[in-house]
């Protein structure tokens, strides 16, 4: 048996509402819409299916629901602030080798943007 992939369900009252957050400010594509689901995809494959379980974000930050690596933090940061998303965690060299910071999404949930 192999773990083919895994695929967090973030609850949402209005799944529609991601659109704008993670189609248009993370460039995701919409590959399923029943209404009650929207979910969201990038080109490509992912390496490997992972999983991660925390006492805590690093840094002493709070942990992340999700933490999604672009190839441009600062790319991705500067939009996030040109349309006005919470930052939560100011864009950061983290001594383990990763540039990233903390935003809020529309449903509360604290993500994660990183570049290695």
């Amino acid at each position: 048996m192999t773990v083919r992939r895994i695929v967090p369900n973030l609850q949402a009252s209005d799944p529609q509402a991601a659109r704008a957050f993670y189609g248009e400010l993370l460039g995701l594509d919409v590959v399923m819409d029943h209404g009650w689901i929207v979910t969201f995809a990038a080109e490509g494959q992912a390496a490997m299916p992972q999983v991660s379980f925390a006492s805590e974000g690093g840094s002493g930050t709070p942990v992340p629901l999700l933490s999604i690596e672009v190839d441009d933090a600062d790319l991705i940061y500067g939009k996030a602030k040109s349309v006005g998303a919470e930052i939560v965690y100011e864009i950061t060299d983290e001594p383990w080798g990763v540039r990233r910071f903390f935003m809020r999404d529309p449903f509360g949930n604290v993500i994660n943007i990183l570049s290695h």
